[in-house]
């Protein structure tokens, strides 16, 4: 334990070819895990968030909007592999509606936005090892995209995952790669640093980064949040929409009493007693939609100071080596949510967005609704809702979680869903083509939905309306 397991770590990351500055990262949280860091966040050391800024109230000119926008870089974070939607590559390369997949959308998103306003914006994907190549396949397809000076993409950090027991790094020769795990999305900065990246940005005159993840079609690059920060000057700002009984499991920002600092409170950091308070939507009433912006000559200030170290809170995850093996070695995997750099930057500052800039794909169910004809693409290839009103809740069962069976069992196209405001699938059931979800949906007791059915309760019927 203690030397030993951190000695043993570092050279493994050396001999893996990590730079110096992830391995100071890694001492430095294994230091806290050493010394008996939880990880947790007691509800009676924060105050919720209170008011902030909406966006709907931010009033931009279009030069300040151009301005800003001009000295502005998108990074997407794309290093997920979808794995608990049965994807082997990146999730990012899923078709997710009028046959395109996230990246394609990404990209056309941004070339939109630079024609529109005149403006050479980048973007860059942080990727992982096994995201990368398929990643930059699919982006190749534009060839406008890449902008001279600056890579495409960055890669991650690993980390060694550790006994659970000594805290050494855990063997598996039956699949050596599960040894390691990716550092959590927190990550994201020390690897601008590592790779050049940071400096590159900077060296071409970009002063802010709006980093979102790639899987989050909502999350486009909007120049008034990007004006509104250089008017006042903000190092960090954290988009946060409004709760709903769907979202209590999402991460919110608070006040910490000590020092008045804006915090992420993710679940995992929640203190056991707490749980109450973490779910409670009329405590803490916004969750952070994980996309943010921050000020590159800051961010560099800090991390220079820190060499490479910006002291994220430690997220403590207990897993097995193999995840899909209970009976494998108990392993701790370190990690840091990037969200949590509000607390490290003085003035930093959070915005209430609207929920269409939170539009993820999780699951199933929300790629159902995504790939139904419930959401259109704009000529800025933003997703747009095809009515007004809540959008319809999608639950389906257990033989629809990975995308080989959910593609099994809509092979003709997922469903029509405009009329819909709730669909519910229980059982094993195979739908036919031009299927139409009216109302309230359950469907249950069948294995075959026929071709043309209009279903209504857990009624089917075939033909018309």
């Amino acid at each position: 334990m203690g030397d030993d397991g951190l000695g043993q770590s570092k050279e493994r990351m050396r001999a893996r070819g990590l730079g110096p500055e992830a391995i100071r990262v890694f001492e430095h949280y294994y230091r806290e895990l050493e010394g008996g860091a939880r990880g947790k966040i007691p509800e009676d050391s924060i105050e919720p968030l209170g008011r902030v800024q909406e966006l709907g109230e931010v009033s931009v000119s279009d030069d300040d909007a151009r301005r800003a926008l001009s000295e502005t870089a998108i990074i997407k974070l794309n290093g997920g592999l979808g794995t608990t939607m049965g994807l082997a590559g990146p999730k990012s390369g899923l078709v997710v509606t009028s046959d395109l997949t996230f990246l394609d959308i990404i990209a056309r998103q941004v070339l939109s936005l630079r024609e529109r306003w005149d403006v050479p914006v980048p973007l860059l994907l942080m990727n992982s090892f096994r995201t990368s190549e398929e990643s930059l396949e699919i982006l190749a397809r534009y060839p406008d995209l890449p902008v001279d000076g600056l890579p495409i993409e960055f890669l991650q950090n690993a980390e060694p995952k550790l006994r659970a027991d000594d805290l050494t790094p855990v063997s598996w020769p039956a699949d050596p790669e599960l040894e390691w795990c990716p550092p959590g999305h927190g990550d994201i900065f020390v690897s601008m640093m590592a790779t050049g990246v940071l400096d590159a940005l900077r060296s071409k005159g970009l002063r802010l980064a709006f980093i979102s993840n790639s899987d989050n079609l909502g999350a486009t690059c909007d120049p008034d949040v990007a004006a509104w920060m250089i008017e006042r000057d903000l190092p960090y700002v954290a988009e946060v929409c409004m709760r709903t009984p769907s979202d209590r499991k999402g991460g919110h920002l608070a006040v910490r009493k000590a020092d008045g600092r804006l915090i992420l409170r993710d679940l995992a950091m929640v203190s056991d007693g707490d749980e109450e308070y973490y779910f409670d939507i009329q405590r803490h009433t916004t969750f952070h939609s994980n996309n943010l912006w921050i000020n590159l000559d800051a961010l560099h200030t800090r991390m220079a100071a820190g060499r490479g170290v910006l002291g994220l809170p430690i997220i403590i995850n207990h897993k097995t080596v193999d995840p899909s093996r209970s009976d494998s070695p108990k392993v701790i995997q370190m990690e840091s949510a990037m969200g949590t750099a509000i607390e490290v930057f003085e003035g930093s500052e959070a915005i209430l967005v609207p929920r269409t800039r939170f539009r993820p794909v999780k699951s199933t169910n929300d790629l159902l609704l995504t790939r139904s004809d419930f959401f259109d693409l704009d000529d800025e290839y933003r997703l747009v809702a095809s009515r007004s009103g809540s959008e319809p809740f999608v639950e389906l069962d257990k033989p629809f979680k990975l995308m080989p069976d959910f593609e099994a069992r809509f092979p003709a196209g997922v469903p029509s869903m405009r009329e819909c405001t709730s669909l519910r699938v229980v059982g094993d059931v195979t739908f036919g083509r031009d299927v139409r979800c009216v109302g309230d949906v359950l469907v249950e007791g069948v294995s075959e939905v026929p071709d043309g059915a209009v279903l209504r309760g857990d009624t089917v019927r075939t033909g018309g309306a």
